[in-house]
């Protein structure tokens, strides 16, 4: 079974995203769990988690389908040793609240090498924050995201993915989520069956499906190869409808959140049912 929804908001409290997800006829969703640009938030009261996990059972979204996201500051391999710590520290935060709501996975960007380190050494340093986190927490999964490139973002080539990976102790508690903008825009084809075929291929190859925890299905206004991170609606960017209606179509996508972070929220509810209905073309 697909799971299909769209990051929705979580402003007026967490309880809240539960509700928007179910008014899109959504079968996932994500959300922040916190203000993704702040380094801190007030802790989750014991209401707002109550509120969440009734909304959860009400609406019959188990934790498989929600995939949580954490802050936009944080950069698990900081160059700086002050500044990586105050990343560590706010994503142990975000992992908590998530175990808190009884949440399984957190989406995360790994990290920036600010042109200051190699990118071997970041990529081992995103790994050493991920094992230290996941040494204070349970049951939670660090689903790291791939990444269009830019700057000095790494994450955008499968093989950053298969060497953070490669360092995580407990590989039973790291994962994988693949934006297919961010895919297209570092060099990954998706403009047809063929292509969708081949870079998913060398996905199987470098990382392999059994890492896969969840994906962002968005078109990319930037050009293929462009390094550059712009959302577009279905359809309508330079990746077009074809990567989506095949995904809809393979089973290795089936029971992980297939998330839509595009960019006109008054479509999403169409958005998705096209998404549904591809299944049965």
């Amino acid at each position: 079974m697909k799971y299909i929804g769209a990051h929705v908001s979580a402003a007026g409290g967490v309880d809240q995203a539960v509700i928007r997800a179910h008014e899109l006829e959504a079968t996932a969703f994500a959300l922040f769990t916190k203000n993704q640009r702040q380094w801190r938030a007030a802790p989750l009261s014991d209401e707002s988690i109550s509120a969440f996990r009734a909304a959860c059972e009400k609406y019959h979204f188990t934790s498989a389908q929600i995939l949580p996201h954490d802050s936009y500051l944080i950069n698990l391999g900081h160059p700086v040793s002050e500044a990586l710590e105050k990343s560590r520290e706010a994503f142990l935060d975000e992992m908590q609240r998530c175990q808190q709501l009884g949440l399984s996975l957190l989406n995360f960007h790994p990290g920036s090498h600010l042109h200051q380190i190699a990118e071997e050494d970041c990529l081992k340093r995103i790994a050493e924050s991920i094992n230290i986190v996941l040494d204070k927490t349970q049951g939670v999964t660090a689903v790291i995201e791939n990444t269009a490139g830019q700057g000095s973002n790494l994450g955008f080539d499968f093989q950053h993915l298969a060497t953070i990976i490669e360092h995580v102790e407990d590989k039973s508690r790291v994962g994988v989520c693949i934006d297919t903008c961010h895919a297209f825009a570092a060099g990954y084809d998706l403009r047809s069956e063929d292509a969708c075929a081949a870079t998913f291929a060398a996905f199987e190859e470098q990382v392999g499906f059994n890492y896969l925890r969840g994906m962002h299905l968005n078109d990319a206004k930037s050009a293929f190869d462009s390094r550059v991170d712009r959302h577009d609606s279905l359809g309508v960017g330079n990746i077009g409808e074809a990567a989506f209606s095949w995904i809809m179509k393979d089973a290795r996508f089936d029971g992980i959140p297939l998330i839509l972070e595009t960019v006109n929220p008054d479509i999403w509810k169409d958005e998705i049912a096209w998404l549904k209905g591809q299944q049965q073309n």
